[in-house]
């Protein structure tokens, strides 16, 4: 079936905007032209972050009680339109029809999450008298909105990922300026239709879709934004660091997910949750399972039923609900995932099942046996491979599981309570699912990492709080 190529405009201060110019969005799956997009120039980037300084400096401020409204119709909205978002998600990008169900029912509680906390942005009294000499005083701290973030989004949770960019910005009185992935900008176009739709006053919200180099840049580097909120890689993260100057910067960029299975794990359990962690989404996701240690003892079982596991999962049309691994984004990251195998392979790493690139689609595939110096052992493959080597004990588990540049998610299969909180106390990642896998998040967490993996955190709340300034007040009573 073709699908009618639908020209898409992108929205600049309220004003739906068609560009000089215009890129295709591609279904990666058959390389079908979904749409046409605007493709924005530096000076149309530019005239977003101005309108939304000029609208959040000169406008008075939206009133909590809007702001819950606003939120609130926006969530209304997208369950209203729930399949259409899906459908957008699947098309444009890598998940199945399933999981993009599945994504757009986290962003609509997303956005329901940031209604509840815009009702709970609060500050706190201050004790000033503590201090000899200022009994006289009284006072507290207030959060007030830092003004204009700008936000760069990926294209492998389109949707949810943009609803927590948007959302928490809304909810806490800023005006937000969004560059979606230029893979992937439809849905985040459709959520700002739910925007305007739900009546947030012009100029609060913008969406601009083109290219990362020509206005990406210009979002992070212009004086006027006084927070950047990003997810992505870790090259790019670093890159943005170096070009944002005096800003507030929240990053969360990948990781390369330990899970732990010991002797004593229920081995059905791990199995499960390690099969779906590691290939979801064709295994496009920052928390997904990428390094698997078990114990020796179960080790050979645990192989058997993960091969079994995966050799069951279906790989095809995106469309198809039966359907369980789609493509990748595009081709050519499919290409890279199988150079990074093959480097493994010569390095002496086995192929217990797939290793097998079919366009844009690479089967999901375990590796056994992988180096210590391989690229997949230490870097984010961000594709559906799974490695799992034997360990000897939890020591050389949590050793191993600590030996690469990121730390965000990581989990533990044990019965065993002790070795859980051991396991806590010592792996460095900024969340640990105890007989789970990696590939564990509800959205109103924090969620965020350490080393690599980023800077600060997000969730509903958190975001919320690192998108607002604390204000002292403090009255100097007469006696």
């Amino acid at each position: 079936m073709t699908t009618k190529v639908k020209s898409y405009k992108m929205l600049i201060g309220g004003e739906w905007r068609e560009g000089l110019h215009s890129f295709d969005v591609i279904n990666p799956q058959n390389s079908e032209v979904l749409a046409t997009v605007p493709l924005a120039t530096k000076e149309e980037m530019i005239e977003a972050i101005e309108t939304a300084d000029r609208t959040f400096r000169m406008r008075d401020p939206i009133p909590t009680h809007e702001r819950i409204r606003i939120l609130s119709k926006v969530s209304d909205y997208m369950e209203k339109d729930h399949e259409v978002f899906a459908s957008i998600i699947a098309r444009e990008g890598s998940k199945t029809i399933t999981e993009a169900r599945s994504e757009v029912s986290r962003a609509i509680q997303t956005i329901r999450i940031s209604a509840e906390e815009a009702r709970r942005l609060k500050g706190e009294t201050i004790n000033f008298d503590q201090n000899p000499g200022s009994e006289n005083r009284v006072g507290y701290y207030q959060r007030f909105p830092v003004g204009v973030v700008g936000a760069i989004t990926p294209f492998n949770d389109p949707l949810n990922l943009v609803a927590h960019k948007i959302g928490p910005a809304i909810a806490a009185g800023n005006a937000i300026v969004v560059k979606p992935a230029s893979a992937t900008p439809l849905s985040a176009l459709k959520l700002a239709e739910a925007f305007v739709e739900a009546g947030l006053p012009d100029g609060y919200l913008s969406v601009v879709t083109g290219s990362g180099k020509e206005v990406g840049d210009t979002l992070i580097t212009h004086p006027t934004i006084k927070m950047v909120s990003f997810t992505g890689g870790s090259v790019a993260g670093q890159a943005i660091t170096r070009k944002a100057g005096t800003k507030k910067i929240s990053m969360e960029l990948g990781s390369n997910s330990p899970v732990i299975v010991l002797n004593d794990a229920d081995l059905s359990k791990a199995v499960h949750a390690c099969c779906s962690g590691a290939f979801s989404a064709a295994g496009q996701n920052c928390i997904g399972v990428q390094r698997i240690f078990v114990g020796r003892e179960l080790y050979p079982a645990f192989i058997d039923r993960l091969v079994e596991a995966t050799v069951a999962l279906k790989v095809g049309d995106k469309m198809d609900e039966r359907t369980d691994v789609g493509p990748m984004i595009n081709e050519k990251e499919a290409a890279r995932v199988a150079e990074w195998v093959e480097e493994a392979l010569v390095k002496g790493a086995q192929i217990e099942t797939g290793g097998v690139r079919d366009g844009a689609y690479y089967s999901p595939t375990i590796l056994t046996e992988v180096p210590s110096d391989a690229k997949v052992m230490a870097e984010e493959i961000f594709g559906p491979v799974v490695i799992v080597n034997p360990v000897v004990d939890l020591e050389e588990a949590i050793e191993k599981s600590n030996a690469v540049n990121y730390g965000l998610h990581a989990g533990i299969f044990t019965n065993d309570i002790n070795q859980a909180f051991k396991a806590i106390r010592k792996m460095d990642v900024g969340g640990i699912m105890i007989n789970d896998s990696s590939d564990y998040r509800i959205d109103e967490m924090p969620f965020g990492g350490t080393k690599g993996s980023g800077i600060g955190r997000e969730g509903v709340r958190f975001s919320i709080e690192s998108m607002t300034e604390q204000k002292v007040v403090c009255f100097h009573l007469d006696d």
